[in-house]
């Protein structure tokens, strides 16, 4: 493959529209697991994307940058200006000064990086490089000298320029995980491993046996002893390289762990949320910490036991002690998973009880204020004791077997395994060589074990705290793809004459939702026709499901039963991130956040971050119509103030006032407030009413009469 000349790239680029075929193209040749070979689709690189069981992130970097985001990008989609429109490169990898692309004839061939890097970059070139020649010409610079000066001027005047790549390619979270560990390399990294430990092995094997038959024999001269200290120092690279796949194996299946769970906790449904409770969620999150901890130190230490028991039952059944010797190891190795499995049950119990007592912990701080006050002081400890005891008492259990499992198990092997050789030995029918090898063989055996019972320490404490990480993990596989084209852009509001004959934006026919620990459901038969330009309030008693259907309609919940229709599409055409991109809420009070970080921040992480000039200029102006500007100007830094729990402090009209600006950013077709006005006086009310009324397509309003 040769390199491409800046005049041939074009015939390397893909047009916009075959945007989903290149994907298609590039996954395959890059080994990304594809859920769909369709490549009829069109709209945004990411919703392709997502169609395919891919992810599609944007990516750009500062002008200086771009080499090094080049040379680790791929796979990537890279999008180029040109004069007839943006035109695609599928960059597969780096090869140094070399790019791989996949053309659109479906062929692999390289690019030169720097003539890549140039097209990127031709924009922020072409603005500067006027003012950077006419300085290279008043400076008298040389030729020879001059393209060097002008990269480094250019360099230096463009240092905060950003320039936007692309986007790159990877499976999405919501993918098995048997694709994340394909795409990962771990296989192969946990393959080295196993083969770096064998070959240690085996050379250890055969120092024993240099050694041993020398000093049996009593022939251990300088000869010998070189022999030996040859193939110790021969495991020294065997060594280094288990190390180094072990930390790398460790890192990347860590990264894979916490991506998934991080995936995972954003999908879950506030219902879920809401049930555990802080005391559950933290738990979860020190339960994770386990799983990663554990898990990795455990299997990979088990692993290594289980290749050295492995040769160990080998090098006995090949040693002085023959069959016998074979038999005594698979006895004890039955007899300390016996042990292990009581360990297992006792270390089960003891979390159950310490995962209790941090939950009820947890919410004893809660809620201190209210028992201080509330809560007669003589029972504010009532059951602490025998909760204490309990847990004593259960960790007394699992410390008594751990201590059968790690220490009596290993030991014990070391007596069966030397009186394994004593038949052998009074016989005196094997050669020293044989002694030596099974000598050498319950040594490692004993090794081992000791080994095996530690790594399987590790994963019971790990298998038991999965059992509270799992739903999480689970969760990210309920990330739905679209499968729908992306929806049209926001429709203007119709007059009075046409809204009749328009389509609804949003239809409701027959919703059905109850809670998981209700028999009743909360809403029944709900129907709701919602077109351009109409204005809906919802009004009835606490209680009677009104912020429940704001939540269905905004999809934040699903429906047990009913038709959902945004646009003629249903939630799982268009994608959960889909539909809320078109439906936007300002929940409740108490199910809203402000975030600490600036106000610009809070207000625009619905819509574009990094912001543009245009949408802090929007943020300012929609703050000032809902009556916010006199807290604008108190704040010292305007919108890039710091809010939050640890910044500025916000009332709690303040606050309100900021969830409904945040979702009139995030501009929707439909709009949806709950109780967001309660904390407001008549005039703010009436000022921000009008800011809401000019701005939402669709308004639905949820208050108490």
């Amino acid at each position: 493959m040769s390199a491409r000349a800046p005049e041939a790239l074009i015939e390397l680029t893909w047009p916009v529209a075959r945007a989903a075929e290149a994907i298609v193209a590039l996954a395959r040749f890059a080994g990304l697991p594809i859920a769909s070979a369709d490549t009829s689709g069109a709209g945004a690189v990411e919703r392709i994307a997502a169609q395919h069981g891919l992810e599609a992130e944007p990516v750009g970097a500062a002008y200086a940058d771009v080499d090094a985001l080049l040379a680790n990008a791929g796979p990537a989609l890279l999008v180029l200006e040109e004069e007839g429109g943006q035109r695609l490169v599928a960059l597969l990898e780096s090869r140094g000064r070399r790019l791989v692309v996949v053309g659109p004839d479906q062929r692999v061939r390289t690019v030169l990086a720097r003539t890549l890097r140039a097209r990127l970059c031709a924009a922020a070139v072409q603005q500067r490089a006027p003012e950077v020649d006419r300085v290279l010409d008043e400076a008298r610079v040389p030729p020879s000298r001059r393209d060097r000066a002008r990269a480094a001027l250019l360099r230096e005047s463009l240092a905060g320029w950003r320039v936007e790549v692309g986007f790159i390619l990877r499976p999405a979270m919501g993918a098995p995980v048997a694709s994340h560990v394909r795409w990962s390399r771990l296989l192969r990294r946990l393959g080295v491993l196993a083969t770096a430990h064998s070959m240690q092995y085996a050379l250890g094997i055969l120092g024993w046996w240099l050694v041993g038959k020398g000093a049996l024999q009593g022939r251990l001269d300088r000869g010998w002893l070189l022999a030996w200290g040859l193939v110790l120092f021969a495991q020294v690279p065997f060594r280094l390289l288990a190390s180094w796949s072990q930390g790398f194996a460790a890192v990347e299946a860590g990264g894979l762990l916490k991506q998934r769970l991080l995936a995972g906790a954003v999908e879950l449904s506030p219902d879920v949320v809401r049930d555990q409770g802080a005391g559950q969620l933290l738990g979860c999150i020190f339960e994770s910490e386990a799983v990663e901890s554990l898990a990795l130190n455990g299997g990979f230490i088990g692993l290594v036991a289980l290749v050295e028991v492995a040769f160990a039952g080998v090098i006995l059944g090949l040693g002085a002690g023959g069959l016998l010797h074979l038999g005594l190891l698979m006895f004890t190795v039955v007899a300390s998973a016996g042990i292990a499995w009581r360990y297992s049950e006792g270390r089960s119990e003891w979390t159950a009880a310490r995962l209790s007592m941090t939950h009820d912990l947890v919410e004893r701080m809660v809620g201190h204020r209210t028992r201080l006050a509330q809560q007669d002081p003589l029972r504010r400890h009532e059951g602490e004791d025998s909760a204490l005891d309990r847990y004593l008492e259960l960790a007394r259990r699992m410390d008594s077997h751990a201590m059968r499992l790690v220490a009596i198990a290993p030991r014990g092997w070391i007596v069966l395994g030397l009186l394994g050789l004593l038949p052998a030995f009074a016989a005196g029918s094997s050669s020293p060589g044989a002694l030596a090898v099974a000598v050498g063989g319950v040594l490692l055996a004993h090794r081992a074990l000791r080994k095996l019972m530690v790594g399987f320490a590790s994963l019971a404490g790990a298998t038991i705290a999965w059992r509270a990480v799992a739903p999480i993990f689970h969760a990210a596989a309920l990330a739905e793809r679209p499968l729908g084209p992306e929806p049209a852009a926001p429709r203007p509001r119709p007059c009075p004459e046409e809204k009749e004959m328009a389509l609804p934006i949003l239809e409701a026919r027959e919703l059905v939702y109850r809670y998981r620990d209700r028999g009743e459901p909360v809403l029944r038969g709900c129907t709701l026709r919602l077109h351009p330009g109409d204005r809906v309030l919802i009004e009835g008693s606490s209680g009677g499901g009104k912020s429940t259907l704001g939540g269905v309609l905004a999809g934040l919940r699903e429906p047990e039963s009913g038709l959902l229709l945004l646009d003629g599409l249903d939630q799982k055409t268009l994608g959960r991130e889909g539909w809320r991109r078109r439906v936007v809420a300002a929940p409740q009070f108490h199910e809203n956040h402000v975030f600490a970080s600036t106000f610009a921040f809070n207000l625009l992480m619905g819509r574009a971050w990094p912001p543009a000039p245009a949408d802090l200029a929007l943020a300012e102006t929609i703050c000032r119509e809902l009556d916010l500007g006199p807290l604008l100007e108190r704040m010292p830094a305007g919108l890039q103030q710091m809010v939050g729990e640890t910044g500025w402090q916000l009332s709690h009209g303040e606050r309100s006032r900021l969830f409904v600006a945040r979702a009139l950013l995030q501009e929707g077709e439909v709009v949806v407030l709950d109780e967001s006005f309660a904390a407001l006086d008549p005039r703010t009310l009436r000022r921000s009413m009008d800011c809401v009324l000019s701005r939402a397509n669709a308004l639905v309003m949820i208050a108490h009469p």
